[in-house]
């Protein structure tokens, strides 16, 4: 059975567009909470979300609908998606409901699922959940609907989880940090979290209004957090996204680190410590400068698809802790069930304070290969899969990088594109190599 609603991150669209619209959302806590009480008698929810204007209505309705089932309801108000994940499993809840578009702007929003253990819920749990959209709902009557409370203490509840990440040994003290919270859901948080562990905090993008989400702040558009580093004469600077599964980080010098070398900076410091690292997962699109840094640490490195959740699943068929995405989505799951952009953050920094190193300094050594990715538009009907004359020039350009780079070429989920991308130790070559590449798919 293919999925109508969920794709690879939940259910998400532009709000007043089927399926994000007030009456599929009361659908929807209706579905849920009856395949809820399949396996429980009284189930009990947490809904959690982002700032988003639409937050409010969406919240409305799925409350409605998981009463109408029969599902008691808490409510979190906003907070990060990871917090939600958090909570679920400390308040031993039977799911987490998550109301965020992540990186999206602020006229997208969607719904995602945890389990009672924190974590992202399988392929047949959606299924389940879009076969119970297609059945008649079913009532109950007035003694056994739902109750709902809101959660007072959520927000410090999931900052101490935070800081539990970090070495009860070790402080952030003497570290001026700018923390950009994307005028999203951990605008409340973060700067918290940084301030207690010592360091002295100043912040940009924690003033959501309900439409400025993501809007040139945040882990997406980082140029914000390098000016207010450099400005204020910071150590570092934070960016997350939305909802705070993600982070990009931001040196003194404006410098910006991406998920890939802080993947290998939370590898390299538990090694330090002496424990170990059974191996580590990237994407398809994790550079090969990190690939051979693990090759030379001892540390197996495999590749997912690209995206977090492929990520994830990888890691718990192997049983390995730490991996993730350039983009900065990193999953360090000693510490939590999913992504946390604050907790890889405290991860991060943890490594700089306990070896007395400079960000910099940790990664010497692991210098990016120089990266080029087209966007090819085919035209309709294009099997770029059949194209003779992209395999021979595909041929040639892997002949010709050897050990010393490397090319991908992926069609894109949700639009006619072909992502052509090459590595080589040499920018000109990236470059000249990924436009052969793309001129070759459009013959």
């Amino acid at each position: 059975m293919a999925r109508r609603y969920f794709g690879t991150d939940g259910i998400r669209g532009t709000v007043g567009r089927a399926p994000i619209t007030p009456d599929f959302m009361l659908r929807l806590g209706h579905a849920v909470g009856r395949v809820l009480r399949r396996q429980t008698t009284r189930p009990t929810v947490i809904i959690g979300k982002d700032t988003r204007i639409s937050g409010y209505m969406i919240e409305s309705a799925l409350e409605a609908g998981f009463a109408s089932a029969g599902v008691d309801v808490l409510l979190s108000g906003p907070l990060p998606t990871p917090g939600v994940a958090y909570l679920t499993r400390a308040l031993r809840l039977d799911l987490g409901v998550v109301i965020s578009a992540s990186h999206n702007p602020f006229n997208d929003n969607g719904v995602k699922f945890f389990s009672a253990r924190g974590e992202k819920l399988d392929d047949e749990w959606e299924l389940a959940v879009e076969a119970a959209l297609d059945e008649a709902p079913q009532w109950v009557d007035s003694t056994g609907l739902g109750k709902a409370r809101r959660i007072e203490d959520a927000r410090g509840r999931y900052i101490e989880f935070c800081k539990s990440t970090f070495g009860s040994e070790l402080s952030l003290k003497g570290l001026k940090i700018v923390v950009d919270g994307a005028h999203g859901a951990a605008y409340h948080v973060a700067p918290d979290v940084f301030h207690e562990l010592g360091a002295e905090v100043s912040s940009i993008g924690c003033a959501p209004n309900g439409t400025n989400i993501n809007d040139g702040v945040g882990a997406t558009a980082p140029a914000a957090l390098v000016k207010a580093v450099q400005e204020r004469g910071a150590d570092y600077g934070v960016a997350l996204d939305g909802d705070a599964d993600r982070l990009q980080l931001v040196d003194a010098n404006g410098r910006l680190y991406n998920g890939d070398e802080l993947l290998y900076v939370m590898v390299a410091d538990r090694l330090a410590q002496g424990q170990q690292v059974a191996g580590a997962v990237g994407t398809l699109m994790t550079n090969m400068a990190v690939e051979l840094a693990f090759q030379r640490r001892g540390v197996p490195f495999v590749r997912a698809k690209v995206g977090d959740r492929y990520v994830l699943e990888e890691l718990g068929a192997r049983g390995w802790q730490l991996g993730g995405e350039g983009s900065g989505h990193l999953l360090a799951l000693d510490k939590h069930t999913t992504g946390d952009g604050i907790v890889s953050a405290l991860q991060v920094l943890q490594a700089v304070r306990r070896n007395q190193q400079s960000l910099a300094s940790l990664l010497q050594g692991v210098t990016l290969f120089p990266q080029t990715l087209i966007n090819v538009r085919l035209p309709d009907g294009a099997d770029w899969r059949s194209n003779q004359t992209l395999a021979a020039e595909q041929e040639k350009v892997q002949r010709e990088l050897g050990q010393t780079g490397r090319l991908l070429i992926r069609a894109s989920g949700t639009e006619p594109v072909l992502r052509v991308m090459v590595e080589a130790a040499e920018a000109a070559v990236s470059r000249g190599m990924a436009e052969r590449l793309a001129a070759a798919a459009l013959a």
